[in-house]
Parts: structure tokens; sequence; C-alpha cells
């Protein structure tokens, strides 16, 4: 028996390892610890934990540790003290691994409050380039996890060339596409909008509609205010229906929020309807049925190439990252945002693509860790290089 902790801590991360969760369930060998904190457990933030417990999870522990304010100051503290309680979940419960999830605040404090304990870090998503802080984040936790599962063949090379043990990088594609292959996406989205609540105008979603989803870029604090005017502004000129989305819990937070009210009070849009969570399947129906997304979301890019619904990436949360022919970047410009909307909408959908996997990476990776033996993998990391990189290094000295 091996004890695997997974650490949720915002709706983001129970989409991108409810695969692997589910299916670490049906592994004998494995003793699931579920540990849900931060912004999982916030009613503003779409209180998640609704979602993972009615999914029939039963959490190990749950734990609060997201200091309010939502600036870069509270971020670093959250990340303190995220530390300092995991640490101590992580000496009540002693997993033999603990799995963390792609690159927010919540994942690095997993990473480093469970390698200075000698227990195992297993990361989901490394590899990957994108904006924002996300970026120095990701290839830090890399840095502190002795096992990968990336979700691109370029992912896993990049693992290798940051001299990670290639014996312990697997290729498994990412989590989050999993859903889609388990989810009915022909649920009618009209439905789907009922067994939610929010606020705003009641949709017509036999229409072509939109999904907007647009966070803080947190090296740009505090520009959110501005950024989401302009996106708004489109918004109202497109005048589709549209499902939007409350931003995450990132620093700047406020700003985007404080935007959507200000627009909400002053315009009182008849083509909006505002929601804070909604379940991961439930979701992907409502992607999948989009005439457009818009917004700044990994989802458009990972699910989004999937399911061939077109989306318009605004500003740099995204840059670089790898992406299917479904996504048009634009900048922070109102015109931008509504040319691009308008050609997307006329575009249609999109061809599948299966850039970040087919579907299987959950089984793939609850299958990899069942299989470890308490002890097995070396928290003494030792940095990989090819020998050519030894041999130019010894010359050199």
């Amino acid at each position: 028996m091996i004890k695997v902790a997974v650490v949720v801590a915002s709706r983001a991360n129970y989409a991108r390892i409810k695969s692997v969760l589910f299916a670490l369930r049906q592994q004998a060998r494995v003793h699931l610890q579920l540990i849900v904190g931060a912004s999982a457990l916030l009613h503003r933030f779409g209180n998640a934990v609704e979602v993972i417990e009615k999914d029939g999870f039963v959490p190990a522990a749950k734990v609060h540790f997201l200091i309010e304010g939502e600036t870069p100051t509270t971020m670093a503290k959250s990340t303190g003290l995220a530390i300092i309680e995991l640490a101590t979940l992580f000496e009540n419960l002693r997993p033999d691994v603990v799995v963390t999830v792609a690159d927010r605040f919540e994942t690095l404090a997993t990473a480093v409050a469970a390698s200075y304990m000698n227990i195992p870090v297993a990361h989901t998503q490394g590899g990957e380039v994108t904006g924002s802080i996300d970026e120095s984040v990701r290839h830090a936790i890399t840095k502190l996890a002795h096992i990968h599962f990336p979700a691109t063949e370029i992912a896993r090379q990049r693992l290798l060339l940051m001299g990670e043990d290639p014996r312990w990088v697997f290729l498994t594609g990412c989590p989050a596409i999993d859903l889609i292959l388990l989810t009915d996406l022909e649920q009618s989205p009209q439905e789907v909008v009922r067994r939610y609540g929010g606020t705003g105008a009641a949709l017509d979603l036999r229409q072509p509609y939109l999904l907007v989803l647009q966070h803080p870029v947190t090296t740009e604090y505090p520009r959110g205010l501005e950024q989401i005017q302009a996106t708004l502004r489109a918004l109202d000129i497109l005048r589709m229906p549209t499902i939007m989305l409350w931003p995450n819990a990132d620093a700047g937070s406020d700003e985007i929020a404080k935007g959507i009210r200000q627009f909400r009070e002053h315009k009182n849009p008849n083509y909006i309807h505002f929601y804070r969570n909604f379940s991961p399947e439930d979701f992907l129906v409502l992607m999948r049925h989009a005439a457009c997304m818009i917004g700044n979301s990994s989802s458009a890019i990972r699910e989004g190439a999937f399911l061939g619904t077109p989306a318009v990436n605004i500003g740099s949360r995204q840059q670089a990252r790898e992406r299917g022919r479904n996504v048009v970047d634009v900048d922070y410009d109102t015109e931008q945002i509504v040319s691009a909307v308008r050609r997307q909408v006329a575009m249609g959908r999109y061809p599948p693509d299966y850039l970040y996997g087919d579907g299987h990476a959950g089984e793939r990776i609850a299958a990899i860790l069942a299989r470890l033996q308490p002890g097995e993998i070396p928290v003494q990391k030792v940095l990989y290089y090819p020998q050519f990189w030894e041999k130019r290094y010894r010359q050199s000295a």
C-alpha cells in the first residue's frame, strides 16, 4: 500500500486533477489522501469543495490559508502560510508521495513543504512556458519535484534540458483532457446553466453565445482594472449572449472583480449572466457549444484545442504556451478583441487537436504512482546531464 496525498486548492486545480483522483481511487494499492484548501473552500471563488464532495470524495483534511486582499503581498503571505499549514498536515498524514498540480502559489507551497520534509513530490504540467509569475513558479516546482508528468513532448524535452532524471519523467498528457471523454457534451447549455444561480440577465443559449473568463496577471499588477475594462467594452459592442465567470484568487483579482461589478451596475447589461463556478463537466459542455471563448484561461488552449472551440486569448498570461489552431491572440485592446471575436465566430468550430493528450492521462499517472514502493523515489536529487555537458564542464574546469 502506498499513501498518495493530492492537494487541491482551487476550482482550476480540481479540473486539472479530477481524472487522476478517480483513477487513484480504483487502484487497490493506493490509499488516497485528498487535501482541499485555499480558494476551493471559499464561496466567492465558487466553493469547489462542494463539487468535490458531490463527486464522492471525502477530504482527509480541509485547510484555510488564503489571506484576504488579492495583492502581491497577500499572495506571498498566503504562500508562506500554506507552507506552514501543509507541513503540519503532511506530518500528521505521513504520505509516501505528494501530488501537486501545475503552477499556482499553492502548488509551490505544496512542493516546498513536502520536499523539505523528504517526501517525494509528483508534479503535473511541468515543462510548459507561459507568462506571469506562473512561469517562474512552474520551473521552481520542477526543481523541487522528484517525479514529473508533463502533458506534451516539448514540455518533456524541457524537463530533460533542465537536468531532470529521464527515469522519472513520464509523458502522460494533460488530465484535464480526460474529462472530455467522460462528459456528455451534447447536453443543452440552457439546461446546464439552470442548475446554477448567478446574477444577470436570462440568456437564450440556443443562439450563438460567448464564454468569458479573464484572470489577473500577477506580474502586471495593478493593471487588472484597465485590462478587464477593455474586454467589457468589447462585450458591450458585440452584445451577444455571454456567460462570464469571476476571476481566480491571484493578486489583482479584486481589481478585475471591481471592474466587472462597476460594469454590471452602470450598464445593467441584458446580454450577460455572471457565475461563480461550474463543475468541470458542466464547464466543458458550455465550452463545447460556445461560439467563442474569450479571456486568458489555459482551458481555452488545453481543452479548447481538443474540443475545437474558437478562442480569443487576451494579453500575456498564456504567452508562448503551446497552442492549437483554435486560438487567436490579441492585446488588451477593445478593437482587437471585437475584430478577433467576430472572425472566430464566423470561422465556426475547428477540427480537434490532440496536442495536450488523448484523454487517458489520469489512468497513466495513477498506474505509475500505484507501482511505486514506499521509499523507492530518491529524495536527494542529482541533476542529470548528458555526457557532452559533463565533458564540456570538465574541460572548462
